[in-house]
């Protein structure tokens, strides 16, 4: 495998991270208000993030991704692959951020909230000052392990025709016909992005976990 090859494996990688990028924080802005949909109280609001939530975890990626770019195309709503993939990927990313700040945000002792209403905070305050800040440091472990399984998950955006890493990797070494060292490189690419990224993870868990006692 030579330098040109090596490049545009790089330009895949490039484009892999600008996806995970663009899905965690799209996905990261959508997951908070499904979390505070899940924890308003209000039932029927309760119910359609609880719907949209399932919908999205029960379902494959796979198969979002295909619905947003085929399946749009055929009511006449024809998006560019990156648009299609960007928006999967941000769709995908709220429902399981949702959940796991849902899940955070209830982990937060009651009395934080009894507290922060008996000194007459409104709604907003009392999650924006007293909750949210807590619920964010529980959840910390859970978020980067959810975009280490994202930044992996952007190898199922090839389905579309979008070049990122791993169809880099393929069509190199369709090319080349060096399929294991290339894939070994692509490999080595997405274990140097995730490995320290779990390492962090793990870190904050037991930081924690440390704090707690």
């Amino acid at each position: 495998m030579g330098l040109n090859e090596f490049l545009f494996l790089l330009a895949g990688l490039k484009w892999t991270l600008a996806l995970s990028a663009i899905g965690f924080v799209g996905g990261g802005v959508a997951g908070l208000i499904v979390a505070l949909a899940r924890t308003s109280g209000i039932a029927p609001l309760e119910r359609v993030a609880a719907g949209y939530i399932g919908l999205f975890q029960g379902t494959p990626l796979l198969m979002q991704l295909f619905v947003v770019y085929y399946g749009l195309a055929l009511v006449g709503l024809k998006l560019d692959a990156w648009v299609a993939v960007a928006i999967g990927f941000t769709l995908h990313a709220s429902a399981y951020l949702g959940e796991i700040w849902r899940g955070s945000i209830e982990a937060v002792p009651r009395g934080q909230t009894e507290a922060a209403k008996a000194l007459s905070l409104n709604y907003v305050s009392r999650m924006k000052d007293v909750i949210l800040p807590q619920a964010i440091r529980i959840s910390l472990p859970a978020t980067i392990g959810f975009l280490v399984q994202l930044i992996k998950g952007t190898s199922l955006a090839a389905i579309v025709g979008f070049t990122e890493l791993a169809r880099a990797g393929s069509i190199v070494s369709n090319q080349i016909f060096q399929p294991l060292l290339v894939f070994g490189v692509v490999g080595a690419l997405y274990f140097a992005m995730c490995w320290p990224l779990s390492l962090y993870g793990a870190w904050l868990e037991r930081r924690l976990a440390t704090a707690t006692r």
